[in-house]
């Protein structure tokens, strides 16, 4: 219904995401983890649509721009009945193997300066793409890996993703 339009997301979710949303005619831009931060962007660019890997879901389509799990849950079943096969819906998803968000203990301060630390002396191989709106975040064609100062908490959080445990 809204061809073109930014589709805005975190830096914790699937590297699958922005082809799907390529395919689907929208734009994904990768933003700052962060209920307010995903919700200020939204209005920022007029996006229909925002979510984080936590399940905050902001819809500003048909919604008033905020996340509500039941008017998810909603839309969720509105995808699901125009097809006779949810299941098949439900299975054609990539598959991938994730770890769950992990989180390192800093001291007050610490991990903001070792993500700036990593940033300054990085060096990337030629397949890898290096996105730091948000910490460090570095995909390769088969996954990526994320380590990002928390916003809430002296903690470092990595997440990793590959199409396969090899990659992974």
């Amino acid at each position: 219904r809204n061809p073109g339009a930014v589709i805005v997301y975190d830096v914790k979710c699937t590297g699958h995401l922005a082809a799907h949303v390529l395919r689907h005619g929208g734009s994904p831009l990768m933003w700052k983890t962060g209920h307010s931060l995903i919700k200020a962007k939204m209005r920022e660019l007029n996006a229909p649509l925002g979510g984080e890997v936590s399940g905050h879901l902001f819809f500003g389509d048909r919604w008033f721009g905020f996340d509500d799990g039941t008017y998810a849950a909603c839309r969720l079943l509105e995808i699901l009945s125009r097809s006779a096969d949810a299941n098949a819906v439900l299975h054609a998803l990539p598959d991938s193997y994730i770890t769950p968000v992990l989180h390192i203990a800093c001291q007050e301060g610490e991990a903001h300066a070792l993500v700036d630390q990593l940033l300054a002396t990085l060096t990337l191989d030629a397949d890898a793409r290096l996105n730091s709106v948000d910490g460090l975040r570095v995909d390769w064609p088969d996954g990526f890996g994320l380590l990002r100062a928390s916003n809430t908490t002296p903690v470092l959080v990595m997440r990793c993703e590959g199409r396969t445990p090899e990659a992974l």
